[in-house]
């Protein structure tokens, strides 16, 4: 458990400069940490929820949806940031491993709000954030070892 409190708050690497470890800590403690992941972590999962019941609301549902479940999306995703704090986060999100993962699901967090509320296309907005799932299953598994691969090759032997 060590290890991984350490591994996550960014204190098992090299010794680095000191203005960067600076702007990397967090005064918060482990626990506060903690809490905050399940908090903001709880909040995203019941706002896709939301979006997901209010789906069957006519007229507006759709939008409703879009807009509910890609802030869900965002909370969670944001929730890490407590784990490992804001610029460590910045760093892991965009090293070349999930570079493309990382700009795929922002993507479609911007499409699937701006086919919600600037085009009005419910359609669009509905494949957007099927795709938004697809991108952020696809950044998730970059963060475990050799996921990515086994996915490919799970894929290809289901295909051939």
């Amino acid at each position: 458990m060590d290890k991984l409190k350490k591994v996550l708050s960014g204190q098992d690497t090299e010794d680095r400069g000191g203005l960067s470890e600076v702007v990397e800590t967090s005064s918060l403690s482990w626990d506060t940490r903690i809490k905050g992941f399940i908090a903001c972590f709880a909040i995203g999962i019941l706002c896709s929820l939301l979006g997901t019941f209010l789906l069957w609301v006519p007229r507006k549902g759709l939008y409703l949806f879009a807009v509910f479940y890609t802030f869900g999306n965002i909370a969670s995703i944001g929730s890490t940031v407590f784990l490992m704090g804001p610029m460590k986060q910045l760093k892991r999100m965009f090293e070349p491993t999930r570079l493309i993962a990382t700009i795929m699901v922002l993507l479609f967090f911007a499409l699937t709000l701006c086919s919600a509320f600037w085009w009005h296309n419910k359609g669009l907005a509905l494949i957007f954030c099927i795709l938004q799932s697809l991108a952020l299953t696809w950044y998730s598994l970059s963060f475990i070892p050799f996921a990515r691969d086994a996915v490919k090759k799970c894929f290809a032997a289901c295909l051939a």
